[in-house]
């Protein structure tokens, strides 16, 4: 009777383990990162301005994987982004390429929209204003810009467009 005790109690305190270990383990935030919400981020580390445009993806609702890597250019190659629309920083999200400060909500329109035979979005060059690319002492001033949407060929057209603000 006292060994059946004892390999009951040892039985209760394994199953007791293990929920503890698996309510503690990374497979939630690996299925989250699965969803049409996770962007995962190649910037060099160094980047004040990448680090700006990641909290402005968090702060619009998505979770954000962040890569420091010493240059982004394989990365870009990898994921298809042709390196004429490159930018400082690479993302994915739901297989499409983020090249650039490319604003969040054209990232959701982006994933209502589903476009095939499409590589991404890409904001190349580092427009003042977009987002993580906001001067400290003139937050509302913006240049113009163009996200553009990059077929896999490589040709593109302009997505969105934000006019000047002075």
């Amino acid at each position: 009777m006292k060994k059946f005790r004892t390999n009951y109690l040892l039985g209760a305190l394994l199953v007791s383990c293990s929920v503890v270990i698996a309510a503690c383990s990374d497979k939630p935030a690996e299925v989250a990162q699965q969803g049409d919400n996770f962007v995962e981020v190649w910037k060099t580390p160094t980047c004040g301005c990448c680090s700006e445009w990641v909290e402005h993806l968090e702060e619009n609702g998505f979770t954000v994987k962040v890569n420091d890597v010493q240059n982004t250019d394989s990365f870009r190659a990898a994921l298809g982004m042709p390196q004429q629309y490159g930018s400082c920083h690479s993302a994915k999200i739901a297989g499409y390429a983020i090249e650039g400060h490319v604003p969040a909500e054209d990232i959701k329109k982006l994933l209502v929209e589903k476009p095939a035979n499409v590589v991404g979005l890409s904001v190349p060059a580092m427009p003042m204003g977009s987002p993580g690319m906001e001067h400290p002492h003139f937050p509302e001033k913006r240049t113009e810009y163009d996200v553009l949407l990059v077929n896999k060929g490589g040709s593109y057209t302009a997505y969105t467009h934000y006019d000047a603000i002075n």
